[in-house]
């Protein structure tokens, strides 16, 4: 093991009993992002009772709540208005990040891959024992690559990250107003492993939480790019389309307008390839037991109509989606896939198909081992890597 990285998964992997927290409910929460996810988590947060304070560097997201008065939540979910600014009960906003994190003891790192890369970096002075990192969703390996950002950045502190695969509801904004719709269970694990208690304390904001023994059985558990890039790109007369049939000239109704809806048979044949090589690397990796391809996929399509159903992105919010499903679902498992030497062909024409209708190569910011510090160069080596930085025994 490189001396870097050994020093690296000694500090990931210290468990301090004494700065480990106890099962007891949570009471201060920070979010970092004006986000709509970052919203969701604010007013979920709120609902469970605690102290929140929502931090954002634009100053225009945050004058657009203070102008709404607040955040609405409408259908699933603990429904209601959740004030901002406006006193002890509402949601705090600041643009201090120092202000917003000082005493928190959960803080949720949300947006897109790069903003949660970058709050990883600049968090590393500002924090402390026994806080909680949360990154929903991880997507894969999230909470390693988070780990080596804060080593980057000199962070000493005995900190738990959190890689939760998604948030407990789907959600469409209108405004300030998020429509929500319950999302189905989502795997969850904690770097160092071995602190299930920050997960039964998350499960009062996120009730969905399935815990997994580490973050490699996380991370292998992300079929969402999978899901999402298929469904979003791949439709037209050359393919079959999954929902209702609708007659020529005709228009869906709203209500059959759904994520699922986007999955046809062709879509789907190409899902299951593409989880089958999911789960062939993370055989090679030790981890085994993810769902079956049915399951899986439900997973992150959502319900075909009615409660639990997905809504279809917006074209801005779908193209984000397409660059944080390459950046860090699909590049992880290639990178993982090559050192294993498994051929995932799949994978990889569903990264070039997405850098190219992107007009980007966006896989040349993704998730690799080697820039998360792991550089072994054979699987065995590797898994004693993981297994050092993942144990964190009490």
């Amino acid at each position: 093991m490189p001396a870097d990285f050994e020093d690296f998964a000694r500090a990931a992997s210290r468990s301090r009993s004494d700065s480990v927290p106890a099962s007891a409910p949570l009471s201060k929460v920070a979010v970092l992002g004006g986000g709509p996810d970052a919203r969701l988590l604010a007013a979920l947060s709120s609902a469970a009772d605690c102290e929140v304070t929502l931090f954002s560097a634009y100053g225009r997201e945050l004058e657009l709540m203070r102008a709404s008065s607040g955040i609405a939540l409408r259908g699933a979910g603990p429904i209601g208005s959740y004030q901002v600014d406006r006193g002890a009960a509402s949601i705090a906003l600041t643009a201090e990040l120092d202000a917003a994190v000082q005493g928190a003891e959960v803080i949720f790192l949300t947006g897109p891959i790069h903003k949660q890369r970058t709050y990883a970096m600049v968090l590393a002075d500002h924090l402390v024992d026994g806080q909680i990192l949360v990154l929903a969703p991880g997507r894969s390996l999230g909470a390693v690559e988070s780990a080596w950002m804060l080593r980057l950045g000199g962070c000493t502190a005995d900190v738990t990250l959190v890689e939760v695969q998604g948030l407990p509801y789907w959600y469409v904004t209108e405004g300030a107003t998020l429509y929500l719709s319950s999302s189905a269970p989502m795997a969850a694990s904690t770097l160092p492993r071995g602190r299930g208690g920050v997960l039964d304390q998350l499960k009062s904001i996120l009730p969905n939480i399935v815990s997994t023994e580490s973050v490699l059985a996380s991370g292998f558990s992300d079929l969402s790019a999978a899901v999402e890039i298929p469904a979003l790109v791949l439709g037209g007369a050359g393919l079959a389309q999954g929902g209702v049939n609708v007659p020529m000239g005709g228009t869906p109704l709203a209500q059959n307008q759904t994520f699922a809806a986007l999955i046809g048979s062709d879509q789907y044949r190409l899902i299951e390839s593409l989880a089958e090589e999911r789960r062939a690397v993370a055989q090679a990796f030790g981890v085994r037991g993810l769902p079956d391809n049915d399951a899986w996929i439900a997973t992150y399509a959502g319900a075909e109509k009615g409660e639990g159903a997905r809504p279809v992105p917006d074209r801005d919010t779908a193209r984000a989606m397409l660059r944080d499903g390459v950046i860090g679902s699909l590049v992880p498992l290639a990178s993982a896939a090559e050192l294993a030497d498994i051929d995932v062909p799949q994978t990889r024409a569903l990264m070039a198909m997405t850098g190219a209708i992107l007009d980007a190569d966006v896989a040349a910011s993704g998730r690799r081992l080697d820039t998360m510090g792991i550089t072994e160069r054979n699987l065995d080596a590797a898994r004693r890597t993981f297994d050092a930085l993942t144990a964190g025994g009490r």
